[in-house]
């Protein structure tokens, strides 16, 4: 290995690199993420700080419509903040590509028909809750397989 080894360790979209020279030890994180992946980790970023957004919104607004409204913009609200942090992580997992595009569009259209629904007193956008939220069901199912 001439004056030094060199190891890395990880799979293969972070690796970290340990360099032993002369007695001298240096340590690296190197990310070597496919192409395509660094656009949904900004997706992820914006979904995370919509739901953040989102979230102060709620929780600085005095008047719901009702109690009811504002538990359903609660819990759609962690939905999407918790979607958005697997997003993080999908990138790391075999069949990433459609999982990522499963879970944002499930994310977007799950969630922004009950944002909907909340703010503008419209139930009508609940018939279609069970075929968004199959989206989100099958971008979990692909990483599991």
């Amino acid at each position: 290995m001439g004056k030094g080894h060199r190891e890395s360790f990880g799979g293969a979209h972070n690796i970290l690199l340990l360099e032993l020279r002369s007695g001298y030890a240096s340590v690296g994180v190197y990310t070597t993420a496919r192409p395509g992946h660094a656009a949904f980790h900004c997706l992820s970023a914006l979904f995370g700080a919509g739901a953040l957004g989102l979230a102060s919104y709620w929780a600085h607004r005095t008047q719901f419509p009702d109690a009811y409204g504002k538990e359903l913009f609660g819990k759609t609200n962690k939905h999407h903040l918790l979607h958005s942090l697997a997003l993080l992580g999908v990138p790391l997992y075999r069949k990433s590509l459609w999982a990522q595009v499963l879970l944002a569009s499930g994310t977007t259209s799950f969630c922004i028909s009950f944002y909907y629904q909340v703010l503008s007193g419209d139930p009508s956008t609940q018939i279609w809750a069970p075929e968004r939220r199959s989206l989100l069901f099958l971008g979990w199912f692909t990483l599991a397989i």
